[in-house]
């Protein structure tokens, strides 16, 4: 087992430098979000600079893009990085994919599923090993002269996984992909109870099992080695399962703990600018659930034994190293330890 690590995508000469030092660092793969900058021109710049550390998007938003612009984006790096890049893709929410993007959205788990099939059918058709033909109810593709195709590449087929928090998505991830993202608000139990058998129903239909199916599970972590160090962090990670826990489409997190309600009254406090409101009504007992608290010379331990067990292929990602390390660099020796340990005890 690796500990990765998720960054936002950065100016390009930067992400060259902390692609270096993640994979310094002993980082199995670095995963870059999509925001004000693109995921996949800093992942091409992190992979060029690198040679060893894994490369890949969590997640690239997939409406806005052709499935062939993104299938042929996942080549080139593919290629570029020997094989180390994995394309994660997502839907991102419905009011930035119609009004931000002036992109289509609904319904978008069908269309989310024909996405990936079409990216699949398009890799076959770029090594020469199947005539494009995709006819679908959302994407069409039957043209690619040979002039316009980036042709084989000495590499598998970049591995496409996508983004899932309820079960509609899940199941989808299971059947036609190799990897799911599940959310950064999650915790064991909702993973393990909840999402891994909707997976594993998605894998059936394939013809699958859950083996074939990775799972980079990200956590929020509290680490410190003393009282104000653990307190700060904790009072950040306090913050982000607010943020998150305020979206009611993720109400069914907090309901597998019998947290009911809570995502409305967040949501609700979100609506009258009550900031210090939904971060008290995260209350330890709420936030103990959702995040790993641990010093630092225990905090691998405690990452692999909180996550070990919910799922046969799993990836364990930090959310929170990075922008750390940004207000931190002093941490970064903190953070090989941890990688480490979490290789060790794998």
């Amino acid at each position: 087992m690796e500990l990765d690590i998720m960054s936002g995508a950065l100016e390009l000469r930067a992400m060259q430098r902390q692609a270096q030092t993640f994979e310094s660092a002993g980082f199995g793969t670095m995963w870059l979000t999509e925001s004000g900058r693109t995921a996949f021109l800093s992942c091409a710049a992190a992979g060029l600079a690198t040679s060893s550390i894994g490369i890949g998007t969590a997640i690239a938003v997939a409406f806005p893009r052709s499935p062939m612009i993104t299938a042929s984006t996942a080549w080139e790096l593919a290629d570029a990085t020997d094989g180390r890049f994995t394309l994660g893709l997502g839907t991102q929410v419905k009011a930035h994919i119609e009004r931000r993007y002036s992109s289509e959205y609904a319904p978008p788990g069908p269309r989310l599923k024909e996405y990936v099939e079409s990216v699949r059918a398009i890799f076959e058709a770029f090594r020469g090993d199947e005539k494009l033909q995709f006819d679908g109810d959302h994407f069409q593709f039957s043209l690619l002269p040979r002039q316009w195709s980036p042709g084989p590449i000495d590499h598998p087929d970049p591995a496409i996984y996508v983004s899932a928090v309820l079960p509609w998505m899940s199941r989808m991830a299971g059947e036609v992909c190799d990897g799911i993202h599940i959310h950064p608000f999650n915790s064991p139990a909702y993973i393990r109870n909840v999402q891994r058998p909707r997976v594993a129903e998605g894998a059936e239909r394939s013809g699958r099992s859950l083996d074939d199916i990775t799972f980079v599970v990200p956590v929020m972590t509290a680490v410190g080695d003393t009282d104000e160090e653990m307190a700060a962090t904790r009072e950040h990670a306090r913050m982000m399962i607010a943020f998150y826990g305020s979206t009611r489409t993720y109400s069914p997190v907090f309901e597998a703990h019998g947290f009911d309600g809570l995502s409305d009254h967040l949501h609700a406090l979100q609506r009258e600018g009550d900031l210090a409101g939904m971060v008290a009504a995260v209350t330890d007992e709420v936030l103990d659930h959702y995040i790993v608290s641990a010093s630092w010379s225990e905090l691998g331990g405690a990452l692999v034994e909180r996550y070990r067990d919910v799922a046969p292929t799993l990836r364990i990602m930090t959310y929170t190293a990075a922008e750390q390390l940004t207000s931190d660099p002093d941490v970064l020796d903190k953070w090989a330890d941890v990688a480490a340990a979490v290789r060790g005890a794998g």
